[in-house]
């Protein structure tokens, strides 16, 4: 279950660094530019430890597809970006294959 935390707080820290990107304005504001360094490595770091107990595929499955659900749902919330049926639909597709892959995993996560 710690591994499973961890993953988490990658995603959050993955998730952070792209709205920093956003944030950053083509790295012309310095504190967002510093931060995705930061939010990024950080992530980096949390996902090495997850990968202790949970499958590398698993794990960066649901790394990547639930940090780019989360980025395209704050791209509609935040940043005010189009909610096309398309993009929804997509979405949930990404979260219906996380809790797949997740609950393919042999168990010993």
């Amino acid at each position: 279950m710690q591994a499973w935390l961890w993953l988490g707080l990658a995603i959050v820290l993955e998730v952070s660094g792209t709205v920093c990107m956003k944030l950053s304005d083509g790295f012309t504001r310095l504190l967002p530019s510093v931060l995705i360094a930061v939010f990024y490595a950080a992530s980096f770091v949390a996902m090495v430890i997850s990968l202790r107990r949970i499958e590398l595929g698993v794990a960066y499955a649901v790394w990547a597809g639930v940090g780019t659900a989360l980025i395209a749902a704050l791209g509609i919330v935040v940043f005010r970006e189009t909610a096309t049926a398309m993009k929804l639909i997509s979405i949930l597709l990404i979260i219906s294959g996380v809790i797949m892959l997740h609950l393919s995993q042999d168990g010993s996560g």
